[in-house]
């Protein structure tokens, strides 16, 4: 696990570090998706977590859902093509759970990829990741605590 301007980065994880997303290989086929440490800070307290249904196909670089928090309502940019199999049923009562578990509990979809061999490429993840955020956060300031 790896830190870098006081926000938790695990390296297993894959990143599209500009949309704030991550990215775990399940072991069966398929993907889960959440917002980072990062993006949780920014946002501050979460109150509402929408994602789209069961069933439903995401393109990646389009919306898997909103989250909103007191200050501010955005997308969640899905980081990968795919049906989307399950979603986070708690974050619906317990949203602020992507405030203290944000690759745990807090998790907020999980998706059967159509394109991963190829849209993994476009993800980063380990010591690359790492970098590629500790660079981000210099360049706008930002500091998770």
């Amino acid at each position: 696990m790896a830190e870098t301007a006081g926000c938790i980065l695990p390296e297993e994880l894959y990143y599209w570090v500009e949309k704030h997303v991550w990215v775990r290989e399940e072991g069966d086929g398929t993907l889960t998706i959440g917002i980072t440490d990062v993006a949780q800070h920014m946002a501050k307290t979460i109150i509402a977590v929408t994602p789209k249904g069961v069933g439903r196909t995401v393109e990646r670089g389009k919306s898997a859902g909103t989250v909103e928090s007191g200050k501010w309502v955005g997308p969640v940019t899905s980081p990968v093509t795919g049906q989307i199999v399950a979603v986070n049923e708690r974050l619906k009562s317990e949203p602020s759970l992507i405030n203290r578990d944000p690759y745990g509990e807090g998790w907020i979809l999980r998706v059967r990829p159509s394109k991963w061999d190829e849209e993994r490429r476009m993800l980063l993840t380990g010591a690359e990741a790492v970098q590629a955020y500790e660079d981000l956060l210099a360049a706008q300031g930002i500091r998770c605590r």
